[in-house]
């Protein structure tokens, strides 16, 4: 019984909670659980997604090919989230793509219940909305950042965004482990720019690594650096 949506505590994070009880009853029948390896893909940018991913549990990087070649990843969704709202409701292919960067265990949603919902219940229908705006703002603040800001305080906004959204094991280390690649596709730099700039952090003590993993040591100099002081 504890993986019906009517019973999930997950969906308190995102706009299933504004389902009514009928409506989560047959979201939960008609829904598939998956368990995702780090590092498989959930869905693959032009893909046509014929339902939506609420995470359960893990992390998922949600990127998008450049002309380049290169993957610009725009948002980590982690537990509570829904991937694939806005191909589903736009009947459009998916823009991103959303891999694994941990274990996950994600629930898929067919697009059914969630359309039907959103011709018969307002109140869930202003709440996708309010999920959607919140996602065209923070990819305002993305835009912003790229342009206004240099790669040294995009770095060190990018460690201080993962700290404060997912918090740090008993060692002061950071519970996601991203790769130097990922860091880079985060803020748009070059790898080696990243990994570079990883090291003088590292040497004025405002981090500490181990392997992959890293550690905030001094917030308030990382902070001082992303408000340009």
């Amino acid at each position: 019984m504890k993986n019906r949506c009517e019973n999930c505590i997950v969906r308190q994070f995102n706009s299933l909670r504004a389902m009514s009880k009928e409506e989560l009853k047959r979201v939960s029948d008609s829904k598939i659980t998956r368990t995702i390896k780090k590092g498989q893909a959930i869905f693959e940018e032009g893909e046509k997604l014929n339902g939506v991913y609420c995470v359960r549990d893990g992390v998922s990087k949600l990127s998008k090919l450049s002309a380049n070649g290169k993957d610009q990843i725009v948002k980590l969704a982690s537990k509570g989230e829904v991937m694939g709202q806005r191909s589903v409701i736009a009947e459009e292919s998916t823009n991103l793509s959303a891999v694994a960067v941990s274990d996950m265990e994600v629930c898929f949603i067919p697009k059914e219940g969630i359309v039907d919902a959103l011709h018969k219940n307002p109140n869930f229908t202003v709440e996708v909305l309010r999920h959607m705006a919140h996602d065209l703002r923070e990819a305002d603040d993305v835009i912003v950042n790229m342009s206004q800001k240099t790669v040294k305080q995009r770095i060190a906004e990018a460690f201080l965004y993962l700290r404060d959204n997912f918090g740090a094991d008993t060692d002061g280390f950071l519970n996601v482990t991203l790769s130097r690649e990922d860091i880079a596709n985060v803020v748009g730099t070059a790898t080696e720019s990243c990994i570079r700039i990883i090291s003088e952090f590292k040497k004025k003590k405002y981090i500490k690594t181990s392997g992959k993993k890293i550690g905030v040591v001094d917030e308030k100099k990382l902070r001082d650096l992303v408000d340009g002081f």
